[in-house]
């Protein structure tokens, strides 16, 4: 839901900044390795720390880089196989940090050794579900699901409880465990998405072969 209706609005309010960029002379990949670069310092600089509101600030002002790389290549006509490649790949880079922030935490001072694992299996589990979409596209597969909890979600809701968790140190009370059930619910939906998938991957495998056998036989009939 979010890929589909908050990209699109997003990308129109970014328009004019991704005309300005392209104005200046920036290039989207130079774009892309600054909001990665961003988003990794913000997670990792400030989450071990402790200090999710002000790191959540920073990660917010670069994450819509990965709207803006996007909308000026399509202004420039360069929307290429390498865009595609570096986008997906700084994306996975970015995403291992925010959750690997929030293990460091829980491993360090947050001291709790179940939401260090939960956040560790937020990691792993966005890069498999990940995974999944690009492995079985490139079996020639649609992959055609869309699943509960994908990168959109991940982020927004990992990100929104981040923030308002980190009011706690303002003296905002109760509110520190937002993170810990936003990192459940990822967690939980993380498993869904990639159940979604990996079964979706199987029936279209089974049909896709289905089909290729009843080609194949057709072809022997029409042979003899």
């Amino acid at each position: 839901m979010l890929n589909k209706y908050a990209r699109a609005f997003f990308t129109r309010v970014l328009t004019p900044f991704a005309a300005f960029l392209i104005r200046r002379g920036v290039s989207p990949d130079t774009v892309t390795l600054i909001g990665t670069a961003g988003v990794v310092a913000g997670a990792l600089v400030f989450y071990p720390r402790g200090e999710f509101f002000w790191g959540t600030v920073v990660i917010t002002l670069f994450v819509f880089s990965d709207l803006v790389d996007g909308n000026m290549a399509r202004q420039l006509g360069r929307s290429s196989r390498w865009g595609a490649f570096l986008d997906s790949t700084l994306d996975r880079v970015a995403d291992g940090a925010i959750f690997g922030g929030f293990a460091l935490w829980y491993a360090g001072r947050g001291d709790d050794n179940m939401l260090c694992a939960v956040s560790i299996f937020c990691l792993a589990s966005g890069q498999v579900v990940s995974y999944t979409k690009a492995r079985g596209e490139s079996i020639g597969l649609p992959v055609a699901v869309n699943g509960l909890v994908e990168r959109a979600e991940r982020l927004v809701i990992s990100l929104v409880a981040a923030g308002f968790a980190g009011l706690h140190k303002f003296g905002v009370p109760g509110i520190q465990y937002l993170l810990p059930i936003a990192l459940w619910i990822v967690a939980a939906g993380s498993l869904v998405t990639l159940i979604q998938r990996v079964v979706t991957v199987r029936r279209e495998s089974a049909e896709a072969e289905a089909a290729a056998a009843r080609q194949e036989n057709q072809g022997s009939g029409a042979a003899t």
